[in-house]
């Protein structure tokens, strides 16, 4: 690498704020917690920052920067507790934009109108909930929340403050997720009394690690933030989080937050919730990471009467033409099948892939039929409820009742027992020991 190219860590860490970032002065929560939110008017340019920028949130940054190559966003500020990552994002998201470790002091900036976050499951909600307090739009990545009390917070943050709120649960927004629904709300199932979702089992960590010293580019503090305080371990992060209970939730809280918020959605069911939730399954007996193997869970709605069942491993229906399935890279090892009394349709994928028969695919709405909403694509859809004040295609209350979901699902099979759901309430009924579980302690200062 030549020297003009190298990133020398002072220059990096330059800058009063960034420097006070990284160097860990006193956290607090941002003064902006008690001011209101902006305004964005209908041209101007939304001023950006990300808070992760690994896996997605890295795709999330390459895609900002192409909009604001083209003029519709400016990109003020990166954040990550990698200090590589970090380099990394500097590198691609270049000249002008600033490096920071502690997300807080991108909250405070006056400057800064919207935030992408793209951290671990744990931080989403204290991160969004924080962003919210400070007026800043914000793009959350899903699932929405790990908790019950979690998702509360978010939801009344997000109307409290006014502020637009989209989560990556981004399936809701592909070309044939609009025909897929189109087909189901014209009545061209007839009555639909079942979804069966199918998944793959999660990993096992047969061969455990002992816990080690973190990397020395890896801020392990912050990379907890509201968790409790633990050694550090390589099975624990990065990507690998995702089977940690707390941390992830296993593969149901991952692509049950893409595949069941299409389901919800389709069915028109955002705002009702299941009534019982009864899971059984599988879980690891070794190892650090402890969230399913296998498991199934029925979920039962009432008025309209239909199920929801979560099945992982599920029976694998591969997608019906392997020729373009090889083309595109179709990864039809997830989806779901909506069982009408007339007809049943099977929708692949279900997150920035969503495919499905072609009888729903050349599906055309007759006049007079049921119109549904077409996004324009999801990030697209989140700047149009920035500047116009609508719900976005994925709201946070919609992102939160799929979050529910999954969330009881996993306390459904780590109890043993069926749940009971209020959603109007949003709680748990006629189990105290399950009714704790809603919620758990959150370190401080890292909490909502």
């Amino acid at each position: 690498m030549k020297k003009s190219n190298q990133l020398n860590r002072r220059k990096f860490l330059a800058g009063a704020a960034a420097s006070a970032a990284a160097i860990g002065l006193p956290y607090f929560i941002p003064s902006c917690a008690w001011s209101g939110p902006g305004r964005i008017g209908p041209n101007e340019r939304l001023t950006m920052a990300h808070i992760g920028v690994g896996s997605m949130g890295g795709y999330h940054l390459r895609d900002m920067v192409k909009r604001r190559d083209r003029g519709e966003v400016n990109i003020a500020a990166v954040c990550d507790i990698d200090e590589k990552r970090l380099a990394g994002a500097v590198k691609t998201a270049g000249a002008g934009v600033q490096p920071y470790r502690d997300y807080r002091y991108i909250l405070e900036r006056k400057d800064i109108d919207a935030v992408v976050i793209a951290t671990p499951d744990h931080w989403h909600g204290v991160q969004m909930v924080h962003a919210a307090e400070c007026g800043k739009h914000i793009y959350v990545e899903k699932p929405a929340c790990c908790t019950i009390e979690e998702g509360k917070a978010m939801v009344a943050a997000a109307k409290k403050n006014k502020v637009s709120v989209q989560v990556g649960s981004q399936g809701r927004s592909q070309p044939e997720a609009y025909s897929a629904h189109a087909y189901i709300a014209n009545d061209m199932l007839g009555t639909v009394r079942k979804v069966t979702c199918w998944h793959y089992a999660s990993p096992v960590d047969n061969n455990p690690v002992p816990d080690s010293v973190p990397p020395p580019d890896l801020d392990w503090d912050l990379w907890l933030g509201p968790l409790r305080w633990r050694p550090y371990n390589k099975r624990y992060c990065h990507g690998v989080f995702r089977w940690i209970m707390e941390s992830g939730g296993g593969q149901i809280r991952d692509r049950g937050a893409h595949v069941m918020s299409n389901a919800i959605y389709f069915m028109n069911a955002d705002n009702t919730g299941p009534v019982t939730i009864e899971a059984t399954g599988t879980l690891p007996t070794k190892g650090l990471w402890d969230t399913a193997i296998d498991m199934e869970v029925v979920y039962t709605f009432k008025n309209p009467d239909w199920q929801l069942i979560w099945s992982q491993p599920g029976r694998k229906i591969p997608y019906f033409d392997q020729e373009k399935r090889k083309r595109l890279g179709i990864r039809d090892s997830y989806g779901a099948v909506y069982h009408g009394d007339k007809d049943k349709l099977i929708v692949w994928v279900g997150d920035g892939q969503v495919f499905t028969e072609l009888k729903a695919v050349n599906y055309k709405i007759p006049p007079g039929g049921v119109q549904v909403y077409k996004s324009p694509g999801h990030k697209e859809d989140w700047f149009q409820g920035i500047k116009t004040g609508r719900k976005t295609i994925m709201n946070i209350e919609a992102a939160v009742a799929t979050a529910n979901l999954c969330n009881l699902g996993n306390l459904s099979l780590i109890l043993g027992r069926k749940l009971k759901w209020d959603q109007k309430k949003q709680e748990i009924v006629g189990d105290e020991q399950a009714r704790r579980m809603m919620s758990r302690p959150q370190r401080h200062p890292y909490h909502l």
